[in-house]
């Protein structure tokens, strides 16, 4: 931090030197050019120039400060700080012109040449702007001799992100990157110049000019271009034979909101089964969210952990971080510290099971916001720790809900999954109870209850895509449970990002399902990532089926048979219209279910799941 402060230092003092002693040039040389490069007596005797530059200088060095022209970077100067420079010297003219000619009883300013004023505007503009643009020209002309030393390279896509990529790369000679030019699929933006480099032709075109280039390396930056047009420039990249290929996040991954060849990364089966641009309603999720106190439960985990992430964009008053895993909780927080250097957080480390600290918690802190995401995940472990699934995703949310009713919670979000649909695990059960509690007391409360059901998400914690990397890692082979088995897959960020906007749209007692896109074959995924990681199937390496798992379907639904949906303002999200749910006795079957799922065996307590949840079907052919 120190040392962020000293460099901080050194910048502003080192350009309000530079700035003094252009601004004082430019106002000697106007003079010069004035007078024809002979100045009058008068102004020297009388020391006329120096009171013209002191003033100047009091009047122009504390606008510029004002502008933040002491406070950028000066590798990644652009436009804005010409803005902001041109913006500045005007103010600072105007006030300086203000007192020139409105200065007559001031002899400093009698006779004073008008034309000295506007010659010395534009010298500063220029003289200063120069300063401020010297090392971009030095890097871009010091990467020019540099570039045999670096691997050809084009980007795919000539928007924001891929001139950002580029305008990083010109900046740094810390990269292994020579832009060649761009290809794009916009009609507007063919053939013109970005930084000086041409949009060389389409997508399509990629084979014909990375033979004409001799290009090494690849850049997509199609941040929000859907899954076909990333897996189209892929296939083509690798079909010219290149190898090394790196894509630009999505811009809802980037907390700055900015991409530079640092963000970049390798592609990802995540970026080819990735969906469509996500459009959000922003002013309605910061309303929501702003100066809210906010709880997430299950803050370390993937859910969570992104959660967390984009609520801290909509500044709440307090963020409330609970999981009971204590090194999570410790690296999310200390991520949100490093990127959101406002953000009161607090993190605690508990147990949603745990009744009395969930009260205590909850009455000291009062969250007017709960996400609830603090759940067991994984089927086939659930079904061999039936009590542990009922005991956290049941149990877990009624203390939840009942401690968020009696502190005032406002609204209380249950983070839900496909597997809750006409379920045969004790996973997937035990989640549609935890939304038919959600419903149950939305009609009795104040606190309005939500429920956001979505499928699998990509790159989680103990998902299918880390499993098939490491089964990659040690050269196979690749496990798939069943040829036809099909999931829906979201990304982390996207599917946050809809949780946070169904939360601001509902009303309570809503079920809300996320539009899963199209369902993938798992089988179709690890050919994918085979393909990903240079190796040949059957050759490099074998896939295996072992046969579907107790509590897994070959296809997971998002809606029953009975149920239909509802649309909202927002494509991407429906309301699903519900059955009607008989709560008669359901208090008392909760309660039995308490009073003895410790004691239970596995098929037990699927039998008394099966009481609550009439259409559960539970795998019976195993037990622990």
């Amino acid at each position: 931090m120190s040392f962020i402060k000293k460099t901080s230092t050194t910048r502003f003092i080192f350009f309000l030197i530079f700035d003094v002693i252009l601004i004082s040039i430019s106002i000697y040389i106007s003079f010069l050019l004035r007078f024809d490069g002979t100045i009058p007596a008068e102004y020297l005797v009388n020391q006329g120039i120096q009171k013209v530059i002191f003033w100047t200088l009091l009047i122009c060095l504390p606008i510029f400060y004002f502008f933040k022209l002491y406070s950028f970077s000066w590798s990644y100067v652009s436009t804005q700080e010409l803005v902001s420079l041109f913006k500045a010297t005007t103010l600072g003219f105007i006030f300086l012109g203000i007192i020139i000619f409105f200065s007559k009883e001031f002899p400093l300013f009698t006779g004073f040449p008008r034309s000295v004023f506007i010659i010395s505007y534009f010298l500063i503009f220029i003289s200063c702007g120069a300063l401020r643009l010297s090392k971009r020209i030095y890097l871009m002309i010091t990467s020019d001799t540099k570039s045999t030393e670096k691997e050809k390279t084009i980007i795919v896509g000539a928007g924001d992100a891929g001139e950002q990529i580029l305008r990083s790369i010109i900046s740094s000679t810390e990269n292994l990157y020579s832009p060649v030019g761009f290809v794009d699929d916009g009609n507007i933006k063919q053939g013109i110049t970005i930084h000086g480099l041409k949009v060389m032709g389409r997508v399509k075109d990629i084979p014909e000019i990375v033979k004409e280039n001799n290009i090494k390396q690849i850049i997509i930056a199609l941040p929000s271009a859907g899954s076909s047009k990333i897996r189209e420039a892929v296939e083509l990249a690798r079909k010219s034979g290149v190898i090394k290929i790196k894509i630009a996040p999505a811009l809802s991954e980037i907390i700055a909101g900015s991409v530079s060849f640092k963000n970049l990364k390798n592609v990802g089966v995540e970026d080819l089964l990735g969906r469509e641009e996500v459009l959000l309603d922003t002013k309605q999720i910061e309303s929501f969210v702003k100066d809210k106190v906010v709880l997430i439960t299950g803050a370390a985990g993937s859910i969570g952990s992104e959660l967390s992430r984009q609520i801290a964009k909509f500044k709440p008053s307090t963020l409330i971080l609970l999981d009971q895993d204590e090194t999570g909780i410790f690296n999310i927080s200390k991520e949100l510290d490093n990127n959101f250097s406002g953000l009161k957080m607090e993190r605690i480390v508990a147990d949603v099971t745990d009744k009395e600290k969930i009260n205590k918690i909850l009455n000291k802190l009062k969250p007017e916001i709960v996400f609830h995401a603090a759940a067991y995940k994984h089927v086939p472990l659930m079904e061999e720790n039936a009590t542990e699934a009922v005991k956290n995703n049941i149990f877990g949310t009624k203390n939840l809900v009942e401690a968020s009713i009696a502190s005032g919670v406002e609204k209380f979000i249950f983070i839900s999954t496909d597997k809750a649909i006409n379920p045969t695990s004790i996973m997937g059960c035990t989640k549609r109870v935890g939304e038919m509690i959600c419903q149950l007391f939305n009609k009795k409360e104040a606190t309005k209850f939500i429920s956001v059901r979505f499928g699998n998400v990509l790159n989680s914690r103990g998902s299918v895509i880390p499993i098939f990397r490491e089964q990659i890692k040690r050269g196979g082979p690749i496990e798939v449970t069943h040829p036809d088995m099909k999931r829906y897959f979201m990304l982390t960020s996207e599917a946050c990002l809809l949780v946070l906007e169904a939360a601001a749209m509902g009303q309570g007692g809503e079920v809300f399902v996320l539009d899963m896109g199209e369902p993938v074959k798992i089988l179709d995924l690890a050919k994918e990532m085979v393909k990903l990681s240079g190796l040949q199937l059957d050759k490099d390496i074998a896939i295996v089926f072992t046969g579907i798992r107790p509590g897994e379907k070959l296809f997971e639904e998002i809606l029953s048979a009975e149920e239909g949906t509802a649309t909202t303002k927002n494509k991407k999200i429906f309301i699903a219209k519900l059955s009607n749910i008989n709560f008669e006795n359901f208090d008392q079957k909760i309660n039995e279910l308490h009073n003895d799922f410790i004691k239970m065996e596995r098929k037990d307590i699927g039998n008394s799941l099966k009481r609550i949840i009439p259409s559960f079907s539970p795998d019976t052919s195993s037990d622990f």
